[in-house]
C-alpha cells in the first residue's frame, strides 16, 4: 500500500498563457465617396428671377440685403413702456412721407389709430394720449411709413 514518490510530487503545468494579442477582424463596411454639395438653407435666398433649387446646381448668386441707409422707416425707441396715459415714440424718417401708427390687440385687429399724417424727414419725437378705453394688457404698435412698417409690443397698465 505504499504510494509511489512521484505520485505525491507536484508535476509541471502543461498549461502555457500567451500575453500577444490577437489582432482584430477588420470591418466589412463598405466606405461609400460620392460628390455631395453641403446643404445650404435658402432663407434671404429667393428672389423673383431664380427659383428654390439654383442653391444646389452649383452656381453661385448673390444674395441682396438692404442697408440700414436704405430704410425709410427706423423707430429708435419708444417709452415709457409699460404704458399708462402718455405714449413717446422717438422715430427717424430717411424722406419726407405719410406715416400712420395704430395700437393693434393680440388677435391683430386695430384697436386705435393714434396718427395718418404726413411726417418730414429726420428723427421725431411724439408724444399720444393712450385712449381710456384701452384695457390693461399687451398690444402692438404698428408704425407704417410708405410701403415700409415696423411693429413694436407695448403693455398697457
Amino acid at each position: 500500500m505504499f504510494c509511489g514518490i512521484n505520485s505525491w510530487a507536484q508535476q509541471s503545468d502543461s498549461t502555457r498563457f500567451s500575453l500577444k494579442t490577437r489582432p482584430k477582424p477588420s470591418s466589412k463596411i463598405p466606405e461609400i465617396k460620392a460628390n455631395i454639395q453641403p446643404y445650404k438653407p435658402l432663407y434671404n435666398h429667393v428672389t423673383s428671377s431664380t427659383s428654390m433649387f439654383d442653391a444646389y446646381s452649383g452656381t453661385n448668386t448673390k444674395t441682396v440685403s438692404a442697408s440700414p441707409k436704405d430704410k425709410l422707416l427706423t423707430i429708435v425707441k419708444i417709452y415709457p413702456n409699460p404704458v399708462e396715459d402718455q405714449l413717446n415714440i422717438i422715430l427717424s424718417l430717411n424722406k419726407d412721407t405719410q406715416v400712420t401708427i395704430k395700437i393693434i390687440d393680440l388677435l391683430g385687429n386695430e384697436v386705435v389709430t393714434l396718427a395718418n399724417e404726413r411726417f418730414t424727414s429726420g428723427e421725431q419725437t411724439k408724444s399720444f394720449i393712450v385712449p381710456s378705453r384701452l384695457n390693461a394688457g399687451i398690444y402692438f404698435l404698428r408704425v407704417v411709413a410708405g410701403a415700409e412698417y415696423q411693429v413694436k409690443r407695448i403693455s398697457v397698465l
